[in-house]
């Protein structure tokens, strides 16, 4: 099956050297004392959570192998599949099941794992009640793994190739770094992610604070160890200069890469250095190893590189039609030939790099045939491994069957709570070129709901668009793919493009119970601009008669929700009666993750009026739901609204710094991304104009929010020497936010940036702070909620008075006052009292 006549191309010529003895065992471990001493370090002080990092054949495995070698106590060893079916959590429950002796006394959460580990029923409790809301079923799932963990502890967790793994182990994971196990070391090994190819564990780990994780990088090989090794592997004192650079050269210093040579070199015998023995690169050492097989023994490890890295003898004969003691014997063979190795249980490839270049050396038109029987032998599997049939059917070129498979189990990830394994299949499904558009429309709406909540968003976006500006689409999947779009792009941060693609959909949705949440959408003021309050009045009524139409108690919950939070905005007092309703009802007690959503987004309310009490209160209970159902995608909300109510009552000490980190984190949650770096580029401006704040010709205007200040926005020589450059990071940090807000069309963070950019250039430039001002008073027209205009307002006052011309600032004061009369602002309030000092009327 692999080609001859290639197995034989760098043979050679002349006698055959004498070889020395067969090197038994791997090549002695240098070059990594230092990070297997960081290791050693690491795990003897548990907790901790390590991530080592680097590229395939780098060393991963090797050096903790090391590590568990000379580590004394109980070891926990998981490994990832390459093509893993769709099973939560399943690295770390075949890390689990070989300990159920060591297992105590187990909390009652633990139970939730008894249907996922039958094995272990006699010692796990039994399991309790499902719940209704999956993220909280999920959550309880991640701490009955914890649980088992904790009683395990002391040990050490090793998962490896975590490149690998499941979302859900993961989202675990994460939350193992953020809520740590005494006495748990865990040590995961993955790949290094490349640019814009980043993994579920990159993107999981990413989200966790900096301290909580330790991260080890693995760099290639130096000089220096290239020639220890080359010394110790061919038994030379010194190995020549131009032995170790030309090794060093060729292999890029890949452990991996350089142990095969080495070894190949140690077996091969002759003189290192000349041209024609000395195998440079993987596939030259794979190909002379090959050489002493016979054609049927190449036949079967081709089959068993297209198989997986562990090829299985029983599927193998079925393939190849072989018995299997003829398949057993040619695996041996490739064992004695140095191409597979014994892995304690049964042989395998040592590396996926050299499965990878066998597999190559397969021709294409064998490869697709091997794929598609080993596809038709799976197919006889019970349970079915629709993973690995998607995987074999595409690899064979089989459209149909690959999509037939890649949506078993996706919606097989879906029943198990897993959306971002399900989104992953379903966006392979859109690359198939053949597909028909019905069936590719149905895959797309299941891939929309899928990648909501999953990682998958960034690419399943163009996918979606691309469907929607197909003229042929019909009407009602029109209305849900666009639907879906909409609320993935405003997740991503876009919040205009989202705005309009849920106006689009609307029209096309045909079921009220559909309609009504995506108008409850569109009733919210504070995402887009270009929308008047009364717009959203309006459609805040279309949601209310389509949920009433509906008989749907969440999408009628979704609207009530929808008119609190816009009541709030429009400081209409009506709101806290409506939020004191839900929040004693069981409507919305039964659904913890729509409750933490909406009690963050009513904290944000109320401090965008100006009742940081109240906000404080709906921030302690929607942390207590986030923290309670762990759903993941709310912790940076909470944070952020956190930090807002620090900023509102002037608890300034370390707000930038933490600011600082929330961003960071946020990278991969656009939708909390532009508020927060509007708070922290709002805190800069403040913090760097506080020091001549007393000097200033105005007063705090006593709301505690302290932007009543005209504080000069300059160094003035007094010595402090970091000021100007305090200012001129605040003042960049500001455009840099009012541009991202225009380009996408977010309201708030664009108001925020540039009221406070009026205050921050008020008095070094007042003519600019006066246009800054403006552009802010303009876009609130624009939106009819007067209050947000308070400080834009009350710059322009000052900025008149100052220029002796107080008239100037009359008609934007007495604007304020006509649109705030009567409302529930007290933030707008306070600034209107210090305008009509500054301006009476």
């Amino acid at each position: 099956m692999i080609d001859g006549d290639e197995s034989k191309a760098r043979g050679g010529g002349g006698p055959t050297p004498v070889r020395p003895e067969r090197l038994r065992g791997p090549v002695e471990f240098v070059g990594r004392a230092a990070e297997l001493a960081q290791l050693r370090r690491l795990v003897e002080a548990p907790p901790c959570l390590i991530l080592l990092e680097g590229e395939p054949g780098i060393g991963k495995s090797r050096l903790v192998a090391e590590l568990l070698a000379e580590l004394p106590g109980h070891h926990l060893v998981g490994e990832c599949d390459d093509v893993p079916e769709p099973f939560p959590l399943g690295v770390l429950l075949d890390a689990i099941r070989g300990s159920a002796d060591r297992l105590g006394p187990l909390s009652p959460v633990a139970g939730a794992l008894a249907p996922l580990l039958p094995e272990l029923a006699d010692v796990l409790p039994d399991a309790p009640l499902p719940l209704t809301d999956p993220a909280a079923e999920r959550h309880r799932l991640l701490r009955a793994v914890a649980a088992v963990l904790a009683a395990l502890s002391p040990a050490t967790l090793l998962l490896e190739d975590l490149h690998w793994a499941d979302p859900a182990t993961c989202e675990l994971l994460g939350y193992l770094s953020t809520h740590p196990v005494d006495g748990l070391a865990v040590v995961l090994t993955a790949r290094t992610a490349t640019p814009g190819g980043s993994t579920p564990i990159h993107d999981s780990l990413a989200r966790t604070p900096p301290w909580s994780v330790t991260r080890v990088a693995l760099s290639p090989l130096d000089a220096e160890d290239v020639r220890r090794l080359a010394a110790r592997t061919l038994r030379l004192d010194d190995p020549p200069q131009q032995l170790t650079a030309t090794l060093l050269d060729r292999t890029a210093g890949i452990p991996f890469v350089v142990e095969e040579v080495l070894r190949t070199l140690a077996e091969r015998g002759g003189d290192p250095l000349a041209d024609d023995s000395v195998p440079f690169v993987l596939r030259d050492v794979l190909l002379w190893r090959l050489r002493p097989l016979d054609e049927a023994t190449r036949e079967v490890l081709g089959a068993a590189a297209v198989l997986g890295l562990a090829p299985d003898q029983r599927i193998l004969a079925s393939v190849l039609s072989l018995d299997r003691v003829a398949v057993g014997a040619a695996l041996t063979a490739a064992h004695r030939a140095g191409l597979l190795h014994d892995a304690g249980d049964g042989l395998r490839f040592r590396h996926d790099l050299a499965r990878q270049v066998v597999y190559d050396l397969v021709p294409r038109e064998s490869r697709e045939w091997l794929h598609l029987r080993i596809a038709r032998v799976l197919e006889q599997e019970l349970p079915r491994p629709v993973a690995q049939l998607a995987h074999h059917y595409r690899r064979a070129g089989s459209g149909a069957d690959f999509v037939r498979n890649a949506e078993a189990a996706a919606d097989l990830a879906t029943e198990r709570g897993d959306d971002a394994t399900a989104a992953s299949f379903l966006l392979q499904t859109m690359d198939i070129a053949e597909l028909p558009r019905p069936v590719r429309v149905r895959l797309a709406a299941k891939l929309g709901r899928s990648a909501i909540d999953g990682l998958s968003q960034a690419e399943a976006i163009p996918v979606l668009e691309r469907l929607l500006a197909d003229r042929r689409l019909p009407p009602g999947a029109r209305g849900e793919l666009g639907l879906v779009l909409g609320r993935m792009l405003r997740q991503q941060g876009e919040a205009l493009r989202g705005y309009t693609e849920i106006e689009r959909a609307v029209p096309y949705l045909r079921a009220p119970r559909r309609k009504a949440p995506a108008l409850a959408v569109l009733a919210a003021p504070d995402t887009v601009v270009g929308r008047h309050v009364d717009d959203h009045l309006a459609r805040c009524a279309e949601a209310e008669s389509a949920a009433a139409a509906s008989g749907d108690h969440g999408a009628h919950l979704a609207v009530r929700i929808a008119r609190a939070s816009l009541l709030l905005e429009l400081g209409d007092p009506a709101a806290w009666a409506i939020i004191t309703e839900l929040r004693a009802s069981a409507e919305l007690a039964d659904r913890p993750r729509e409750h933490a959503r909406a009690c963050l987004n009513w904290a944000q309310g109320a401090l965008h009026a100006g009742h940081p009490g109240q906000a404080e209160a709906l921030l302690a209970a929607g942390r207590a739901l986030v923290d309670e159902t762990g759903y993941e995608r709310l912790t940076a909300l909470v944070e952020a609204t956190e930090l807002s109510l620090d900023r509102a009552a002037g608890r300034l000490d370390g707000l930038a710094e933490r600011l600082t980190r929330l961003v960071a984190s946020a990278e991969r949650m656009p939708v909390t991304l532009l508020d927060t770096r509007a708070e922290l580029a709002t805190v800069l401006a403040r913090t760097a104009t506080a020091s001549t704040a007393t000097a200033s010709t105005a007063t705090d205007d006593g709301d505690g929010d302290g932007d009543g200040s005209t504080a000069d926005a300059t160094d003035d020589g007094d010595g402090d020497g970091g000021r100007g450059d305090r200012v001129e990071l605040a003042e960049r940090a500001l455009r840099e936010v009012v541009a991202d807000a225009r380009r996408v069309g977010a309201i708030w963070p664009l108001v925020q940036a540039l009221s406070a950019l009026a205050r921050l250039t008020l008095a070094g430039r007042p003519d600019e702070a006066v246009r800054h001002a403006t552009d802010a008073l303009t876009l609130v027209r624009g939106k009819g909620i007067l209050a947000w205009a308070a400080e834009a307002v009350l710059v322009l006052a000052e900025a008149a008075v100052a220029a002796g011309e107080p008239a100037r600032a009359a008609a934007a004061v007495t604007e304020l006052e006509v649109g705030i009369a009567g409302r529930d602002a007290p933030l707008a309030l306070a600034a209107l009292r210090r305008c009509r000092e500054l301006v009476p009327a």
